[in-house]
């Protein structure tokens, strides 16, 4: 037998003189290097060919979703301009009838009767759908993070969405439109490449790509910077926000496809804006939602400078107060929310419908009543800033368009009404682009009054943006400055607009903590690149300020809803810290072969989203073969991995004694020395002795108890890999397992297309029919597990793990020790922010 098995070496493949071909396991060829073809065909392979039609049709596809996410903007905007013009129209000709006729009370209720209405309409689509509740972004932030939240991008979440923006905007609530468009994106993105929908089950094509969730988080990424495109006008800035804000998990072909979706949502709103706004097709004169216009000085005023260097130093300043005041916004919110969650929420839906409404009446009488009562009549300006493009005439015109003169003579204007009576972009333009003055006393109360409602509305059961809100309360504490120090102090070379604009980013940023994208998205909104220092030095000097005193709004959201939400990275200190101090080690598990009745046992008492699969380590392996066909499948499958292992070892050994080095080659030659054995038998019997621990029997029949000792639970445990929860539920669905008399070679395989075929809406546990199983089968779960998932080692830093989890996008991670045995597992939930520091609490309390 020793001369037969040196002639290994040199004999052929299929005339070895041994005859040992046809009794050669699958294992022994591994050792060996030898590979056995497999027949059928369960993980996909490369096929360079597909890989290529596979690209060609990626790039289709996110052309698509910027097109369509183009439109939906077009279809929102057309609307909310149509209902409007609509509601201003008939109020304002009832208040200028009533103000000579003393029936304003008659004006206030049309005001209400249109308000409430569309607010109430808005309510009931988030009803229906309750995610299509805010703006959308908290959301879209965590699924692009590595969190799945249930129906955020589902059919019914879009039309709920658009639906319910275009009545709350139109019914004069303090809320935007950008931010839900954002969410829309994302939508478009997640259900477009699926060419299927939950919400409407007869939407259903045979669509073979894109059927992993990498894949449907890449396109949400696209949807999302789409959404910020086709709002601002901005693909540069899309893109960074999807980068900065969004996704956790990026490569260099994505950035790519991001912004030609971004440009394609952006040219496609504009091409047909521009077409239904100008009759001129093709012209491309508005790129997004939200315009904010040329800023320019006017010719008459040779003094005039957009900025200098010597404001700077004010809008530092302004950077700080407007980090100031976001906090504040931001804490009073949070405030707001976490009473809504405790007395509003638990109470019937119709609780929630009725606080938007009580919202909707509050802020339309505040409105009427602060533009009949508070307004100063102002002197209109000689002067208008004239350009040579259609677009700025159109904002010329706009801005004087949108002068209200209520209650005042002729050549004067109400500001206070002008600001509240109109359409919130309206107020933005004329707050950036009127050349007449806003009394410093309308602009302090217009700004109060709109900071408290806005914090008030942001949260109620309506679609809302918080995007041009903050940047209409802003731009009015941007321009209560620009008057201070035009007035008071007497600096004649300030230009009016530059401060409104800085005020908008200052307290905008300090609203929402973002950097980069938003620099980028106001400059790319203004048209003007010399705006790009200040608006970065605001915005960096907001968010610090801001930072100082908590979080910015979308973060806080995701923490009130408890999200597991991963940050960029771990703070020093908690390098002090290892995976065994944070894993979980009371585990639930599968094992290789396993019955029917564990499998249901454990999916329906569990709601993790993984199994490891293991085997455990007993002594007297023999005896407990007899007669048990699971128990000696499972200790077989053990076997065959130990002696896998231990081949690929001896192959690296071997393959490292051609080093220069001799100590590594003395460390070879001593270690294959003192463990080459004279059987494999006996290789495999001394590696299972030097792991075995007399721990208690637990058959593979059984499900994790919790009557389990300490013992029990603790056993050491072999890892073979992780399989998923929607795997095994779908290998019962299909009734994929052997009965106890056969062998495992007799249970039905299953493709990848065939195991794909649900996603990603996999059947529940909880909707299987148990009638049709027997409890007694056995299902081989191998073929379908990962059997290399990322693993760490009990000793590895927590930031080392951190960065795995963020830059890999993983959900689980297992925690192995250096014999192969699993010893606790890592999720999300213990990297989070708040679970570190009560571990480092203990830590320190240990110490």
């Amino acid at each position: 037998m020793a001369g037969c098995r040196g002639s290994l070496c040199c004999c052929c493949r299929w005339c070895c003189c041994c005859g040992e071909r046809e009794t050669r396991t699958p294992e022994e060829l591994t050792i060996l290097g030898e590979t056995q073809e497999e027949e059928d065909e369960i993980l996909p392979r490369k096929d360079y060919e597909k890989g290529r039609r596979y690209e060609a049709v990626k790039w289709m596809v996110v052309f698509a979703i910027g097109v369509c996410t183009g439109l939906v903007g077009l279809f929102v905007d057309f609307f909310v301009r149509l209902f409007t013009q609509l509601k201003f129209g008939v109020v304002q000709t009832s208040v200028e009838e009533c103000s000579q006729k003393g029936c304003l009370a008659l004006s206030l209720l049309e005001l209400l009767g249109f308000n409430l209405t569309f607010v109430f309409l808005a309510s009931l689509l988030v009803l229906i759908e309750p995610v299509a509740a805010g703006s959308g972004i908290p959301e879209v932030k965590c699924y692009l993070n590595g969190v799945k939240v249930p129906g955020i991008v589902r059919l019914r979440t879009l039309l709920c969405k658009v639906l319910g923006v275009l009545f709350s905007v139109a019914g004069g609530l303090f809320v935007g439109k950008e931010g839900p468009m954002i969410h829309s994106g994302s939508v478009v993105g997640a259900g477009l490449p699926q060419f299927q929908s939950i919400s409407l089950r007869k939407i259903q094509f045979n669509f073979p790509y894109f059927r992993s969730d990498r894949d449907k988080r890449d396109f949400v990424s696209a949807g999302a910077a789409a959404g910020v495109a086709a709002a601002f006008g901005a693909p540069i800035g899309g893109t960074l926000f999807s980068l900065e804000e969004g996704s956790s998990f990026w490569n260099q072909g994505l950035t790519w496809k991001v912004l030609f979706c971004s440009m394609s949502a952006t040219f496609t709103l504009n091409f047909f804006r521009s077409g239904i706004q100008f009759g001129s097709w093709g012209s491309f004169q508005l790129p997004g939602l939200l315009n904010f216009g040329e800023f320019k000085c006017s010719d008459s005023d040779k003094k005039c400078h957009l900025w200098t260097a010597m404001d700077l130093g004010f809008f530092v300043v302004m950077g700080v107060i407007g980090g100031l005041l976001g906090a504040t916004f931001n804490c009073l919110n949070k405030r707001l929310a976490k009473y809504r969650m405790r007395n509003v929420h638990p109470k019937p839906k119709l609780v929630r419908v009725l606080e938007s409404l009580l919202v909707s009446l509050v802020t339309t009488v505040v409105v009427f009543v602060a533009s009949m009562v508070l307004g100063e009549c102002r002197q209109m300006s000689s002067s208008s800033q004239i350009g040579n493009d259609s677009f700025q005439l159109q904002v010329t015109e706009d801005v004087n368009s949108s002068i209200k003169t209520f209650f005042c003579p002729n050549d004067t204007y109400n500001d206070m009404a002008t600001l509240f009576f109109n359409p919130q972009e309206s107020a933005i333009l004329q707050l950036f682009h009127q050349d007449g003055t806003f009394s410093p006393v309308t602009l302090a109360l217009f700004f109060v009054l709109y900071f408290l409602l806005a914090c008030w509305t942001y949260g109620i059961s309506v679609p809302s943006g918080l995007f041009v809100p903050s940047l209409l309360c802003g731009a009015a504490f941007g321009r209560l400055v620009a008057n201070v120090l035009k007035s008071y102090i007497g600096l004649g070379h300030i230009y009016s607009g530059t401060f409104a604009l800085i005020g908008a980013a200052a307290f905008l940023g300090g609203v929402v903590r973002m950097t980069i994208s938003l620099t980028v998205i106001l400059i790319e909104s203004t048209n003007e690149i010399t705006y790009g220092l200040p608006i970065m030095v605001t915005l960096m000097v907001a968010k610090w300020t801001g930072d100082f005193f908590n979080k910015g709004i979308y973060d806080i959201h995701v923490g009130l809803r408890g999200v597991p939400l991963l940050e960029w990275e771990t703070e020093v200190e908690m390098d002090k810290l290892r995976a065994s101090d944070i894993m979980e080690p009371n585990l639930t598990y599968v094992y290789p072969h396993t019955r029917i009745q564990s499998l249901v046992s454990i999916l329906r008492t569990t709601v993790h989203h993984a199994f490891p699969v293991v085997t455990e380590n007993r002594g007297n392996e023999k005896e407990f073969m007899k007669g048990n066909q699971l128990i000696s499948n499972n200790i077989k499958f053990k076997k065959s991995s130990i002696l896998t292992r231990a081949g690929e070892q001896r192959k690296r050994s071997q393959s490292m004694k051609s080093y220069p080095s001799s100590e590594l080659r003395n460390m070879c030659d001593e270690h294959i020395a003192s463990e080459e054995p004279a059987e494999k038998e006996d290789l495999l019997q001394q590696m299972l002795e030097r792991r075995y621990t007399p721990y208690p029997n637990l058959y593979p029949d059984q499900s994790p108890s919790e009557d389990w000792t300490m013992e029990e639970r603790f056993r050491p445990l072999t890892f073979h890999g992780l399989i998923l929860r929607s795997q095994l539920v779908t290998l019962l669905v299909r009734g994929v397992c052997y009965s106890e008399s056969q062998s495992s070679a007799s249970q039905p395989r299953l493709s990848y297309a065939e195991m794909a075929e649900d996603y990603p809406r996999y059947p529940d546990i909880h909707d299987l029919d148990l009638t049709l199983l027997n409890p007694r089968m056995i299902v081989d779960v191998t073929p379908y597990m990962n059997p290399s998932p990322f693993t760490v080692s009990p000793n590895t830093h927590v930031s080392q793990v951190f960065n795995l989890f963020r830059t890999m996008g993983l959900r689980h991670l297992p925690v192995v020790n250096a014999v192969g045995e699993i010893v606790g597992i890592i999720t999300r939930h213990n990297l989070t922010y708040e679970f570190l520091q009560a571990r480092l609490r203990q830590h320190y309390q240990t110490i």
